[in-house]
């Protein structure tokens, strides 16, 4: 998830990822009054929402022609209500400087609503050469903001007031939060640093634009199309969602597996065709690594160069020193302390994996040796030896609608929300896939918000599954409804049929559902207190992926999509059985990621040539050979098309302490996952608080002391050798 806050000046100063993936992401506040005012007559993108739940984007009239002057007019109009701030004659106060920036910006807000949408949902070679033109423009403003010497002094002289003692407690953090963002963003450098600062950073939103556009490009691409007579082993939901696909694309009668993780992973899975699968692994682990136009090698040398020689002028010694002080973690050395506690045993588990697969492939007199295309073959085969489970009957029982009305479910049990279908057409959406839902609270039938649903897979929509929102809450300027959304990209199953979709795929939809309850349920003053801590915002998330398994959920959701039967007890105990099945895979892969966005980031840039420095590190740390990197480098958006995960990837792994320790809580407590003086805490200090409290005070407060890794361990099934 990737989530822009109005974060120190109440606009877009960073396009950062946030929950899972790497989209340009927009909140605003419509309406917020004090703002600089900019011609909205004809340009939709700039108008305050219309209509009801107190305003939604027009999505059903936005037109990419009024994107270029609507976004020059918003940066106009926040830098004209900056320079007010700034040349304030009147002493520096909250009101008159963290207020008043909390309040500026709706204009490029709204803005940047529909650019996200473009950029994440519905891109174009259109949008992408307007992207492209507005990338360096955007860093330029966002540099004037940050460098403007004027409001910085007041900020400073805000945060260093005595008027500070007197402010709530979410009015100090924002205060900090401020006064951090400008300090470690190069408000503190003179004359020709400062200039240098700003050139970087306009550069950098250029090369990162470009490098998550020629990751789209190759997955829009490069489409393996097979025929018939390799259909073998492919189960029919598959098949047909294949064929379908094929016929978007204009071959009718061939079948499309896409260059995406959601068409991929099951082909790999299921395919008996060994060179069919070498095919299809070597063309989505080989995007933006093909030499050609689209190859990103060249381009993540020159990102890396210019974060370092970017933190150099601020006194740091590597950019992950830079990037990790105000993250839970604090420096590199806790954070890859962290991944190598856990890295001898996930490595360890892939080789006895990698010996169960081999056993089987011999046993059947297949003549191979396990290589990275075979891991998901093999490995469903010892899945169905060792505890008798087939991954496909599994999907049977997981409907996205049915899974959709569980993540309801869990979210009516634990945050008392109702969530109502709203009459169609009765809020704008972007495309006919993407349905919307009216939260309300269960008891009051208070408004809450909405919430947006784009579930499925389309040419011009970025891979993977992310969660957002076009205006979160907020009370200073009025109270303001959220507008959340989830954004997903499986592959829709035929006219009439339901949609199946895997195991895996079952998680990562109540994960990004957890996002989107974070959002949902924020009570907190000011758009500042919506900005995310990288390594502690993925907890939530991955903490309400527990529910998908509990009996309530099981029981009334997990049906089978043509008898409608519920999932059999004994199905369900193999599933249970076979939690930390391929354990090893999932976390080797996760954390080879991980360990080399840090080894990148703390490595003099000039030693590095992308290709040879992964395969020479990964080699150090003894990475298998059976396995690759979840996101290779060339393709690894999360820290090279943008700065929100850069340094920061490992914070999954972070916040996987934290899930399993938090999910003990509610093992050990008398009513379990649905225990009410647990679920009180978890809303009360995980959810609602956001940012307005420190992550780590948060935490305590909820769990009574620090997560412990050993949490994590033992969940994962890998030995524990101690517990302090």
């Amino acid at each position: 998830m990737i989530k822009l806050t109005h974060t120190l000046t109440a606009t877009a100063l960073l396009l950062a990822l946030a929950g899972c993936s790497q989209a340009p992401v927009t909140e605003s506040s419509s309406a917020a009054p004090a703002q600089a005012q900019v011609a909205t007559s004809d340009n939709i993108l700039l108008q305050d929402y219309q209509g009801p739940y107190g305003g939604v984007p027009a999505f059903d009239k936005m037109s990419l022609s009024d994107l270029m002057p609507a976004m020059e007019a918003a940066m106009a109009a926040n830098l004209a209500e900056i320079d007010a701030i700034a040349n304030n004659t009147e002493a520096p106060t909250f009101d008159n400087t963290i207020v008043a920036l909390e309040r500026a910006g709706n204009a490029i807000g709204n803005v940047y609503t529909y650019y996200g949408i473009w950029s994440s949902n519905q891109s174009s070679p259109e949008f992408r050469d307007i992207q492209r033109e507005l990338s360096p423009k955007l860093s330029a403003y966002r540099s004037k903001i940050n460098q403007n010497e004027k409001l910085f002094s007041r900020v400073k002289a805000v945060y260093e007031s005595d008027e500070l003692a007197t402010l709530t407690e979410e009015e100090q953090r924002i205060t900090w939060l401020t006064y951090n963002g400008f300090a470690r963003n190069g408000a503190t450098l003179d004359g020709d640093a400062k200039a240098r600062y700003a050139a970087i950073n306009e550069e950098l939103a250029s090369l990162h634009t470009k490098f998550s556009n020629n990751v789209l490009a190759d997955e829009e691409n490069y489409v393996t199309y097979i025929t018939a007579e390799q259909l073998d082993g492919l189960p029919e939901s598959f098949v047909k969602a294949a064929a379908a696909a094929a016929e978007e694309r204009g071959k009718a009668g061939q079948y499309a597996i896409t260059n995406t993780r959601s068409s991929m992973d099951p082909f790999l899975t299921y395919s008996t065709h060994r060179d069919l699968r070498e095919q299809v692994w070597t063309t989505y682990y080989s995007r933006g690594d093909n030499g050609d136009e689209f190859d990103n090698n060249a381009l993540v040398k020159r990102i890396l160069e210019l974060r370092h020689e970017r933190i150099k002028l601020l006194g740091y010694e590597n950019y992950a020193q830079w990037r990790l002080e105000d993250r839970m973690a604090k420096n590199p050395e806790n954070a890859m302390d962290l991944m190598m506690k856990v890295w001898p045993a996930a490595i360890a588990r892939v080789k006895e994996e990698v010996a169960d697969m081999q056993a089987i492939a011999d046993e059947l007199g297949d003549n191979i040796t396990i290589k990275p295309w075979d891991y998901r073959y093999y490995a469903e085969k010892v899945r169905k030896a060792k505890y008798d489970l087939d991954s496909n009957e599994v999907k049977q029982y997981l409907q996205l609608d049915k899974l959709r009305e569980a993540m309801f479910y869990v979210a009516g049990r634990l945050f008392n929300f109702n969530f109502t279908p709203v009459p169609e057409g009765s809020v704008p959406v972007f495309h006919p896939d993407v349905k919307v839902w009216e939260v309300t609270d269960k008891d009051s039938g208070k408004l809450v918000g909405l919430w947006y649903l784009d579930p499925f897979a389309r040419k011009g929509k970025r891979s993977g599954a992310w969660a957002t929102t076009y205006r979160s809450h907020t009370t200073f300027d009025g109270a303001k409804t959220v507008l959340s959304s989830n954004n997903s990209n499986f592959v829709k199953g035929p006219e009439g049929e339901p949609t199946l979709i895997s195991w895996d795929d079952a998680e990562t939809y109540f994960h990004e559902f957890g996002h989107a309850l974070h959002f949902l349920s924020a009570t907190v003053k000011y758009p500042t207190s919506h900005s995310g801590v990288r390594d502690y915002t993925e907890f939530q998330s991955q903490l309400l992926e527990r529910w998908l398994t509990t009996d309530e959920v099981v029981d009334q959701f997990l049906v089978h999509y043509q008898t409608g039967e519920p999932i059999p007890a004994s199905l369900i105990e193999k599933i249970n059985n076979a939690a930390t099945f391929n354990e090893g895979f999932k976390t080797t892969e996760y954390m080879a990621s991980a360990i080399m966005d840090l080894l990148y980031h703390t490595t003099d840039p000039a030693n590095i040539d992308p290709d040879t420095f992964e395969r020479e590190q990964l080699a150090a740390i003894g990475m298998p050979e059976e396995v690759v990197m979840r996101h290779r480098t060339t393709h690894f958006g999360h820290i090279f098309s943008g700065e929100g995960y850069s340094s920061g990837y490992y914070g999954y792994m972070w916040a996987e302490v934290l899930t399993a320790d938090a999910a003990e809580a509610f093992e050990e407590a008398p009513g379990g996952y649905y225990d009410k003086a647990v679920s009180d805490r978890l809303v009360k200090y995980l959810f609602s608080i956001r940012n307005a409290m420190d992550p780590a005070e948060a935490y305590r407060k909820f769990r009574g002391r620090d997560a412990k890794v050993e949490a994590l361990m033992r969940d994962r099934g890998f030995p524990v050798t101690s517990e302090k």
